[in-house]
C-alpha cells in the first residue's frame, strides 16, 4: 500500500514538471508564432508614418524564396498606381498650357500659417478635360529674396482634377509654382519602358593578368552565348556578369566603367513628351506673387521638441527660411559638429550624394585627417580620422550597378548588406545609407531587391546591437535636362516611395532629402553646400 502511494506521488511530480516545461516553451515561442502569422507587406496607400520601436522578430533570416514574393507584391502595388495610358496622338496628352488653375477661397489678406488651396483642372492640347489622373506634378512655394521655400501637397482625385495645398510658413512676398514634370501618358510610358530592359547602360570590365589587359562587356543581365563570369552573392541572390576573357580567370576583374547605350524602349511619339521644352512646364505662370502678413501678433507659437527618431512624417516635412531647414513637426538645434562627433564611428554607405557629406565633414573639421587607403579612381573608399577626439568617418560606394564614365576599381566592391553584416555596432556607431540614382536606368525589381537585402541586414544588426543608429537618406531631385528615359525624377520618386515603405517597420531615421531639395529648388543631383549642411544638421540632431 505504501509503495502504491509513493508511486502515485512520483507520477504527480513528473506530470507537474512536464506541464511546467510545456508552459515555459509556449511562452518562449509565442513571439515566433506571431512572426509566422504576421500579415504580408502593405503599401498603406503610400501614407508613410515612421513607427517607434517596433518589435523585431526573433529569427529575421529571409530565404531567397521568400524575397521573390516580397518583390512581386511591391511591384504589383506600383503597377496599380501607374496604370497603362496609351495614346494615339500627342494632342491627347496633358497640356500645362491648356489646363486651368484656380485659387479656392480667394481673399485679400494672407496670414502666416494659413493654407492656400489651388484646384487644377487638367486638359489636353485640344482643350478637352482629362478624365483620369496620374500626372507627375511638383508644387513649390518660394521667396527667393528671403532664401525661403517649401514643397506643396498634391492630392490626385484620379478624374483629371488635383488639389494643391500650400502652407504659408513665412511673411513677405511669396510665389506659387506647380510644374507639370510629365503628363500621365508620359509617366505610363516611362514605367513600361523602365521595366522592359537592362541594357540602357553598357558596362565595360577591365581584366588584368600580368601584362595582359582585356576588356569585355558586363551587365546585370547579359544575353550572350559566350562563357560568362558570374559574380554572385549567394545569400541575397544579387549577381553581376561579365563575358569571360579567354585564358584569364574571372577573379582578374579589376576595374569598370560605363556609358549609355543607344537604345530606347519608347516610341518616337512617346519620346517627344520628354523633350526639354515639355518637361517641368509651369502651370501657374499667370498667378501674381502674394503678400503674406503676420496678422495675429498675439498668437502663441507652440514650442516644438528637438527632432528625434520615430516622429510622424508630414507633407510638406518642413520649409527653408534664410537658407536654413525648419521641420514641421520638430525643431533643429544648432549643434557643434566636432563636439557631437566625439567618440563616434560613422559609416557613409552609398552613392556620390552621400560622398558629399564626407567632403563636407573633412572641410568643416580641420583636425579630421584623411587616411590614404591606397585605392584609386573617383569611387575610391575614403577614411578620415581625428585621433585626439576619437572620430572615425568613412565613405564606401555601393555595389553594382555603379554608373560612371570614369574608370573605377572593383577590387574591393561589395554590397551594402555585406558591409552592415560585418559591423559590430553600438550606441556610438552611426550608419547612413543612400542609394537610388544609379538604379534609375534599370527595372524596378533591381532596386527593390537591393533595398530589401539592406533592410534585412539592418534588421540583423539591430537585433545584435539595438543601440546602433541607422539613417536612411532619401534621393535628391536632379536636373531636368538629363535623359528622362534613364534618369527622370519620376523613377527616383517611385524608389523614394518604395524605400520608405520597406523600412517603415524598423527603428531607423529618415532624412527626407527629396522634400528638402524640392523646398530649396536645387534641381541638381549634387546640391550646393548649404543644402548638404542642413541635411547633416538633421543627422547631428538625431545622434546628439
Amino acid at each position: 500500500m505504501t509503495m502504491r502511494i509513493a508511486n502515485h506521488k512520483s507520477l504527480l511530480v513528473l506530470l507537474f514538471i512536464i506541464a511546467s516545461w510545456i508552459t515555459f516553451a509556449v511562452i518562449q515561442n509565442s513571439t515566433k508564432l506571431w512572426t509566422v502569422l504576421k500579415l504580408p507587406l502593405s503599401l498603406h496607400h503610400w501614407n508613410f508614418i515612421t513607427k517607434t520601436h517596433p518589435e523585431l522578430p526573433l529569427n529575421p533570416a529571409v530565404s531567397p524564396a521568400e524575397t521573390e514574393p516580397r518583390i512581386r507584391r511591391i511591384v504589383e502595388k506600383l503597377d496599380q498606381l501607374i496604370p497603362p495610358r496609351p495614346f494615339t496622338n500627342v494632342s491627347c496628352t496633358t497640356s500645362a498650357t491648356h489646363s486651368r488653375a484656380s485659387l479656392l477661397s480667394p481673399r485679400d489678406t494672407h496670414c502666416r500659417g494659413d493654407q492656400l488651396d489651388v484646384l487644377l483642372e487638367m486638359r489636353d492640347h485640344l482643350g478637352r478635360r482629362k478624365e483620369y489622373g496620374g500626372d507627375f506634378l511638383r508644387a513649390r512655394v518660394s521667396s527667393p529674396a528671403l532664401k525661403a521655400g517649401a514643397s506643396g501637397k498634391v492630392t490626385d482625385f484620379n478624374n483629371g482634377t488635383y488639389l494643391v495645398s500650400f502652407t504659408l510658413f513665412w511673411e513677405g512676398r511669396v510665389s506659387l509654382s506647380v510644374l507639370l514634370i510629365h503628363p500621365s501618358e508620359g509617366v505610363s510610358a516611362l514605367w513600361r519602358a523602365r521595366n522592359q530592359g537592362y541594357d540602357r547602360v553598357i558596362f565595360t570590365g577591365h581584366f588584368s593578368r600580368g601584362t595582359a589587359q582585356v576588356n569585355t562587356d558586363c551587365a546585370l543581365v547579359l544575353n550572350s552565348s559566350a562563357e560568362l563570369c558570374e559574380y554572385l552573392d549567394t545569400r541575397d541572390q544579387e549577381a553581376f556578369y561579365c563575358v569571360k576573357p579567354p585564358h584569364i580567370p574571372c577573379a582578374a576583374l579589376t576595374h569598370m566603367h560605363s556609358k549609355n547605350k543607344n537604345v530606347s524602349y519608347l516610341s518616337k511619339q512617346e519620346r517627344s513628351l520628354f523633350e526639354r521644352s515639355n518637361v517641368g512646364v509651369e502651370m501657374m505662370a499667370k498667378f501674381s506673387a502674394i503678400t503674406v502678413s503676420k496678422c495675429n501678433s498675439e498668437k502663441t507659437v507652440p514650442v516644438k521638441r528637438q527632432c528625434k527618431f520615430g516622429m510622424a512624417s508630414t507633407i510638406p516635412s518642413g520649409h527653408v527660411w534664410k537658407d536654413t531647414w525648419n521641420p514641421v513637426s520638430c525643431s533643429l538645434a544648432a549643434i557643434e559638429m566636432k563636439e557631437c562627433l566625439r567618440g563616434k564611428f560613422i559609416y557613409l554607405l552609398g552613392d556620390s550624394t552621400i560622398r558629399q557629406w564626407m567632403e563636407y565633414f573633412k572641410s568643416s573639421i580641420n583636425t579630421l585627417k584623411s587616411v590614404d587607403l591606397h585605392e584609386s579612381g573617383k569611387f575610391q573608399k575614403q577614411l578620415a580620422v581625428d585621433l585626439n577626439e576619437n572620430i572615425n568617418i568613412q565613405w564606401q560606394k555601393h555595389g553594382y550597378p555603379l554608373i560612371g564614365s570614369l574608370t573605377y576599381s572593383v577590387k574591393e566592391i561589395e554590397y551594402i548588406a555585406q558591409v552592415i553584416d560585418r559591423i559590430g555596432g553600438e550606441k556610438n556607431t552611426i550608419i547612413v545609407i543612400s542609394l537610388g540614382q544609379h538604379f534609375r536606368p534599370f527595372p524596378i525589381d533591381v532596386f527593390i531587391r537591393r533595398a530589401l537585402n539592406i533592410h534585412d541586414a539592418v534588421q540583423r544588426l539591430l537585433l545584435r546591437s539595438p543601440d546602433t543608429v541607422v539613417i536612411i537618406k532619401a534621393e535628391n531631385i536632379r536636373e531636368m535636362n538629363v535623359d528622362m528615359e534613364r534618369f527622370s525624377d519620376f523613377h527616383g520618386y517611385i524608389q523614394y516611395l518604395a524605400l520608405k515603405d520597406i523600412f517603415q517597420d524598423l527603428t531607423v531615421g529618415i532624412i527626407d532629402a527629396w522634400d528638402i531639395t524640392i523646398a530649396y529648388g536645387t534641381n541638381n543631383v549634387h546640391p550646393p553646400q548649404s543644402v548638404v549642411r542642413n541635411q547633416i544638421n538633421i543627422l547631428l540632431n538625431f545622434i546628439c
